[in-house]
Parts: C-alpha cells; sequence; structure tokens
C-alpha cells in the first residue's frame, strides 16, 4: 500500500517514486499493489493516480481533513489498512511521512524501517538499505515481522514520468474526524524557494564546515565567477541564520540541478544529497577524507576550504 503524499490539490513526485519501489516489493513478495490517498476532497487525485499507474487506489474522504494532519492521518490509516490486510506499507521519508510512519507502525505492531534507499531481492526475500552515521556507512535490512512500513528517501528511486495506463479502479471510503489531540489552526505559507536558485546553471553550496559566517564572502566570489551562478546552504547553515531558508537545498529545502554544483564544507548527510543529487557535474571540498559527499562527487577535494579556495579565487583572478 503506497501513501500518497500531496499539497494544495497536487500529487508530490515522491508518490510516483513511491510505486516504483512498491514494484520492486511487491514482485518479491507476489503481492498486489494499491495506493491511498487521505483528504478531505481526495477522489480527484486517487482518479489521477489509478488513470496513470493502472493500480486500484483508495480514496479516503477524512472528514475535516482539508490540510495534512499526522496524527489524522496516522489514525485513518490505523483504521483503514487492517480491514484491506496491507502487508507493506510505504510513505516517504519525508517532514509529512515521519509524521504519521512511525507511530503507525506501532499502532500496526508492524516491524519499521526508515530512510529505504535501495532494495535487493534474495531467496529469504526482499532486504533493504539505508544510509546510517551521516552517510559514512550502510546498513542492509529485512523484517523479521509482520506487516512493514516503509519510509522511502526522495530521489532514491527513478519513476518514470506519470502517463495515461489501463485505468485502475477507485474505491471511496468516507471516514469520521478521528480523535485527535491536536488540531491545525491555520496554515501559513512560508517563504518561497528562492527562484535565481532554480534558474542557476553552477550553485555553490555552504554546509557547517565553513566554520564561520565571514568564510561565506569566499563562496560569494567564488558564486561571482560564473554568469549564472547562485548561493546556497544546507539546512545546518540556514538554521544558523547564516542564510535565508530560501537558499536552502535538501529534504525541507530546494530540489535544484545545475549544470555544475559545488560543495563546500557539506558532508553529504542525505538530508542535503536528496536536492542536489541530479546535478550535472558534483564537485566537493571538505577536510574529512570520509565525507559521505565524496561518494556522490565527481570531484574530491580533501583539504580546509580556508586554503582551498583562496588559492582557487587567485588562480582564477577572482
Amino acid at each position: 500500500m503506497v501513501v500518497a503524499e500531496h499539497a494544495q490539490g497536487l500529487l508530490a513526485p515522491v508518490t510516483w517514486e513511491l510505486l516504483a519501489c512498491a514494484g520492486q516489493v511487491a514482485s518479491d513478495l507476489d503481492l498486489e499493489i494499491a495506493a491511498v490517498v487521505l483528504g478531505q476532497d481526495a477522489q480527484p487525485l486517487a482518479q489521477e493516480i489509478a488513470r496513470c499507474s493502472g493500480v486500484k487506489t483508495w480514496a479516503v474522504e477524512v472528514e475535516g481533513l482539508a490540510h495534512f494532519h499526522g496524527e489524522a492521518q496516522r489514525l485513518a490509516l490505523a483504521e483503514l489498512l487492517p480491514r484491506l490486510e496491507a502487508q507493506v506499507v510505504l510513505g516517504a521519508h519525508s517532514t509529512s511521512g515521519l509524521d504519521w510512519a512511525p507511530a503507525l507502525a506501532v499502532d500496526l505492531e508492524a516491524a519499521y524501517i526508515p530512510g529505504v534507499e535501495s532494495v535487493s531481492l534474495e531467496a529469504a526475500g526482499p532486504t533493504f538499505w539505508r544510509s546510517a552515521h551521516f552517510g559514512k556507512v550502510r546498513e542492509k535490512l529485512s523484517p523479521v515481522a509482520w506487516p512493514l512500513v516503509l519510509t522511502v528517501q526522495p530521489g532514491a528511486f527513478e519513476a518514470a514520468p506519470p502517463a495515461e495506463a489501463s485505468q485502475g479502479e477507485v474505491e471511496v471510503v468516507h471516514l469520521s474526524a478521528p480523535p485527535c489531540r491536536t488540531k491545525v489552526l491555520e496554515v501559513v505559507e512560508g517563504a518561497g524557494t528562492d527562484a535565481g536558485l532554480g534558474r542557476a546553471q553552477v550553485v555553490v553550496a555552504a554546509g557547517r564546515g565553513v566554520g564561520q559566517v565571514e568564510n561565506l564572502e569566499l563562496l560569494r566570489r567564488l558564486a561571482g565567477l560564473f554568469s549564472s551562478a547562485a548561493l546556497a546552504g544546507s539546512r545546518p547553515v540556514c538554521d544558523l541564520g547564516w542564510l535565508g531558508y530560501s537558499q536552502q537545498v535538501g529534504l525541507t529545502g530546494a530540489t535544484v540541478t545545475p549544470r555544475l554544483y559545488l560543495a563546500c564544507g557539506i558532508s553529504g548527510a542525505r538530508q542535503h544529497t536528496v536536492g542536489m543529487q541530479g546535478s550535472g557535474f558534483i564537485v566537493a571540498v571538505n577536510s574529512d577524507p570520509q565525507a559521505a559527499i565524496f561518494n556522490l562527487a565527481d570531484v574530491c577535494v580533501v583539504e580546509d576550504l580556508t586554503v582551498f579556495l583562496p588559492a582557487l579565487l587567485e588562480m582564477a583572478g577572482g
């Protein structure tokens, strides 16, 4: 069962990636794939999934669920999924998915594996891989109990663009408002992603490894060497107030695909790399030779950026 992620009447791209992951798991376990959309008006999105994927989709219309509410979604799923005999439940490893998935696993007395990045099919059944210790190691896990709840890293599974398929069945379920201990009072839209960041052909990104806010000037000068460049940062840099959240790249920020991505002082945690792994060419500068970002980079520079960047700028005349 794929739990669709959506906001403001639109399906999130990760929904199609979840269906791709489900295809691998279902083939090994000989299970059928289905999807579920929860919301106050879930039918249009359920119709879109059924039309573009061909899978049976449940439109679960929950009274009062006009906006995402993790507790309400978890309670609705806990009521519905046992009736549907769901053996594997897949959600996104996002701020929304992490709001409901762990508690749902407790409700269902299910095994729980978060942050899945790949699936390997073995004689004993599917096994799941994820990053650990800030991306420096990979863990291989297999469930020893069922059902199973998974959260899947956005960007980890390649999904074909949605296209017309044989129409899947859509079934509508109406649920009354669950007895939540919290309620959504208001949803206020935050600052949008910097349009310049999204259009830039070169992105120079700062991580916590820049050391101090004054060192950002080196990155600004580096970005100034290119005609179409933008300065970006990882979440820790934005949390410190060194850069605005509109400049954040990663799971809770922007997704960028520039021709060149310069990662300066970035460790390579999955929360950041999901937002830039589609870049055309990646150069990483980090003083830690074991930094996880080097697993993704095309060029790896093991050096203190306060030593390397001045030398680079001098050579480039910047």
